[in-house]
């Protein structure tokens, strides 16, 4: 039996040992992907520590692993409020002595996995990710290690101080704190926010990253006149921007990123021939 003073909160059965394990545990997530249950293994994994700490018996634990290698999936650097929720329900299914319906569980974790997926995507995928990647690849580009360096802080600190309260505030509020924080629309202002702000990060990365242009000179008697001047003055950086659009477009009818870069690739050899670009 543990000490009282290890306990996580004052009327927890779990410990902050508990708590750190799974914290700890919830990075290998995808460690065991599979696309029958997608991340089950991972999560099942992270909640072991406390199945251990709540139950005694064979019985109890086999029911609880069960439980949790239902499907699940999310996105991984917030899946830890899920987690939290998880075991104060577990907790609660242990205070009880039987009198807990456990189906509530494996409904819990499937009515958050679906908005807490929106929020992580959003911020995550759509905005810290471009924002490092545009700031890393700019000093890359100039030789500086600080690239690298930047790149994995601005994606990281948010991320991992996510997965780190995500859990204590999981454990204390739980689905409760998802339905007040949609119902006061603030999910939907801050999906916004991270939505404009990834895509200025991406305006700016096509100006100062994508460089196309053309040496091609018409010859109208005794005139000459310069293509890429006509260009600029209609909208500099116009060419890399018509190529970034169309390479978005291709992406969104199906065609394989390999297939796009060797097209690429091969155009830009017969342009550079004939002297195009």
């Amino acid at each position: 039996m543990s000490n009282l003073n290890d306990k996580y909160t004052e009327n927890s059965l779990v410990t902050k040992g508990d708590m750190r394990r799974t914290f700890w545990r919830s990075f290998a997530l995808q460690g065991c992907f599979n696309y029958e249950r997608m991340q089950n293994v991972g999560f099942c994994y992270s909640m072991l520590p406390v199945i251990k700490r709540l139950y005694k018996t064979p019985e109890e634990i086999s029911a609880a692993l069960k439980r949790h290698l239902s499907f699940f999936n999310t996105t991984p650097q917030v899946v830890s409020f899920i987690t939290g929720a998880c075991i104060a329900l577990e907790e609660k299914n242990k205070k009880s002595e039987g009198g807990f319906d456990t189906s509530s569980i494996t409904a819990l974790k499937a009515a958050l996995m679906g908005p807490i997926a929106g929020i992580g995507d959003s911020f995550f995928w759509g905005t810290f990710r471009i924002i490092a990647a545009g700031i890393g690849c700019g000093l890359a580009s100039q030789g500086s290690i600080l690239g690298a360096v930047l790149f994995l802080l601005i994606f990281n600190v948010p991320h991992y101080l996510a997965r780190y309260y995500g859990l204590k505030l999981g454990y204390k509020s739980g689905i409760g704190f998802i339905e007040s924080v949609q119902a006061s629309g603030v999910i939907e202002l801050s999906t916004n926010a991270a939505k404009i702000m990834g895509l200025c990060v991406v305006g700016a990365m096509i100006a100062s990253m994508v460089t196309l242009s053309t040496p091609l000179v018409l010859t109208m008697g005794q005139t000459t006149v310069e293509v890429q001047g006509i260009f600029d003055q209609i909208l500099p950086g116009i060419l890399p921007l018509g190529l970034t659009f169309g390479i978005y477009e291709l992406l969104k009818k199906g065609f394989k990123t390999t297939t796009i870069m060797f097209g690429i690739i091969l155009i830009g050899i017969v342009a550079a021939f004939f002297g195009v670009l």
